[in-house]
């Protein structure tokens, strides 16, 4: 039937249809099948080379639940999560400063941005010089300024490592975080503040009682990424540690990819990646609910 036939509404549902078809099918192939796929995986016995999977039904489920190791380091994470929230304060402390008349404001914002855009890895390797025991450049500041009592290995000691590498983290991320709180800022009407300094209301009460209520919903949403992202932590202490030292900087999501390619365990590196899934659904689900009250 030709275009030109088709009732107005007929052609609309055409034109949805063949434009949506492809992004559905990219998401189908590239996002639900993996995912059903991993699951079906996490009930079997396989060691990703031999063409045969063993159903293994919950076994997986079983050692994960019944071995304290792999949710010991779950509090490694937790290293992460007080690290976004730090990074979300400093974050809003520089939106609303550079949301002010700042001389040079739009150098600094793209300063403070460019860790977000740099690679990971990159990032990663940098720093490694930076935390260099020997040779690095903290613990040479340090001494310079006369702190060498504050001198450490700095990936080597298995009481901070975790805190260096969520400082790095923190470092890429609070930029994005920045801009996307200075966004918020610069949505809110200039006539608010106007009439609160007229009616006598200072910066700390302006703050309080009209930038306050009008980010939270961006605060509320950014913690949620916070909460997830501290849960999938990956690429740092991969690459800068490898889980190391003797476990100390060992995540969820690296001891799942350490089971899968160092042990040859697929199914319960897979049975992990589902529990992972779980855990990031009802942690978003909870906070949704106590923080963001369920509202949309």
């Amino acid at each position: 039937m030709p275009m030109f036939a088709m009732s107005y509404k007929v052609q609309r549902y055409v034109i949805l249809i063949s434009f949506l078809t492809l992004p559905l099918l990219l998401l189908a192939v590239f996002s639900f099948y993996p995912a059903l796929y991993l699951a079906w995986l996490s009930f079997t016995s396989w060691d990703g080379y031999s063409p045969n999977k063993a159903w293994v039904g919950f076994n997986n489920y079983k050692d994960i639940f019944t071995n304290a190791d792999i949710f010991k380091v779950l509090s490694h994470n937790f290293v992460y999560f007080i690290g976004g929230i730090v990074q979300n304060i400093v974050a809003l402390f520089f939106a609303v400063l550079l949301n002010s008349r700042l001389r040079g404001r739009n150098t600094f914002r793209v300063l403070l941005f460019l860790p977000y855009i740099m690679n990971s890895v990159a990032i990663a390797y940098m720093f490694t010089y930076v935390y260099d025991a020997q040779n690095g450049s903290l613990n040479a500041l340090l001494t310079s300024v006369g702190l060498e009592s504050w001198i450490r290995s700095w990936m080597g000691d298995a009481g901070i490592v975790n805190y260096s590498l969520a400082f790095i983290s923190a470092w890429k991320f609070m930029g994005f975080n920045m801009v996307i709180y200075l966004g918020a800022l610069q949505s809110i009407p200039g006539d608010l503040y106007e009439a609160a300094k007229i009616d006598g209301a200072g910066p700390f009460k302006s703050f309080l009682y009209i930038t306050w209520p009008s980010i939270i919903k961006i605060v509320e949403l950014s913690m949620l990424l916070t909460v997830s992202g501290a849960l999938e932590v990956f690429d740092l202490p991969f690459v800068m540690t490898k889980g190391g030292p003797a476990g100390a900087s060992q995540t969820f999501v690296t001891q799942t990819v350490e089971t899968a390619f160092n042990f040859s365990n697929y199914g319960l590196a897979s049975a992990m990646g589902m529990v992972l899934l779980i855990i990031v659904v009802l942690v978003i689900f909870v906070q949704r609910k106590l923080i963001l009250r369920g509202e949309d």
